[in-house]
């Protein structure tokens, strides 16, 4: 492996997340413990460095990777941040009262990381970082317990519960599922579930090829699909956090997708409050209804000659 392969995996055995086991990570380690393509890992030395005029600029005289200026927060927010959370970096360990934002910021390795990564390559590796992670814990472990403390759980109609990663977008989505569906779709199962996180969260493909839903084009779907089958009801939902309302475009290009379906078609547009239906209420189509998150019990009608139906 070359010492850019070797940082990464470096940064892989001391437990970091895997958004930090990427290049621009296995640069800044490199950088902070001052090694060269040719350096032995024991060489590995802490001294403190800043981030454009130390380890930016390492980057680029040492191993000609060139990083743009406005990268700066890349490497802080994305990198730095996370090596001083895993142990593996101190935070301006010559001068801790600097103001934050101080243009004499700077990191260097802690002496625990230095002592490990110093045997890395040798037979000790294991052992040193098993020792690191004991001591200090694996930061890939803590941010994946936090996400899981974080989901959004939803009780589908046949009784599964599932879990969407949390963002407003999400939540919007758990609502139509236990407020929408009880009010105005409540003899419905869920076919469709997506989530920000995972696209096809939950797919009921067996009843969506029954009633001729193409199920390897179900990413086309909007966020939510209903179906009540005693009315023969397809409720189609949108869920609008800052885009992607049923426009006129939408339903066209959902009639296309769903030429083979002979169930009725019920296009929903769902908002988290009046606030955001206000930004895209000159591109919702007509024939088509708007659910409100903070008002559960209305629904908003786009003209037509029903309530809530097909068009």
């Amino acid at each position: 492996m070359n010492k850019v392969d070797e940082a990464k995996q470096i940064l892989r055995d001391l437990g970091l997340p895997l958004a930090q086991q990427n290049e621009i990570s296995a640069y800044t380690l490199l950088a902070l413990c001052g090694i060269k393509p040719k350096d032995k890992w024991k060489d590995a030395t802490a001294k403190s460095e800043k981030v454009s005029k130390g380890i930016m600029a390492f980057c680029k005289d040492v191993y000609k990777k060139e990083y743009a200026p406005n990268t700066r927060e890349t490497f802080r927010r994305q990198v730095l941040h996370q090596f001083v959370q895993a142990r593996i970096a101190d935070y301006n360990p010559d001068n801790p009262l600097l103001p934050v934002n101080s243009p004499k910021a700077h990191y260097a390795l802690t002496t625990e990381a230095l002592q490990a990564i110093k045997i890395f390559g040798t037979k000790g590796w294991k052992e040193a970082s098993v020792l690191f992670k004991s001591k200090f814990g694996e930061l890939s472990k803590r941010y994946s317990s936090e996400r899981e403390l974080n989901l959004i759980p939803v009780t589908l109609s046949n009784g599964e519960t599932i879990k969407l990663s949390s963002g407003k977008h999400n939540v919007v989505q758990a609502a139509i599922v236990h407020e929408f569906a009880a009010r105005f779709a409540n003899r419905s199962m869920v076919l469709y579930l997506g989530d920000t996180a995972n696209k096809d969260l939950y797919v009921d493909k067996e009843v969506l090829l029954e009633i001729g839903i193409p199920i390897t084009e179900h990413s086309k779907l909007p966020d939510v699909v209903l179906f009540d089958r005693e009315k023969n009801w397809l409720y189609l939902i949108e869920a609008v956090t800052s885009h992607g309302p049923v426009s006129p475009k939408r339903v066209v290009e959902l009639e296309e997708l769903l030429k083979d379906c002979n169930a009725g078609k019920v296009y929903v547009t769902a908002f988290p409050d009046f606030s955001e239906f206000k930004k895209h209420s000159t591109n919702i189509a007509w024939d088509t209804e708007v659910w409100l998150v903070d008002f559960p019990e209305h629904m908003i009608h786009f003209n037509g000659d029903r309530f809530v139906g097909p068009r």
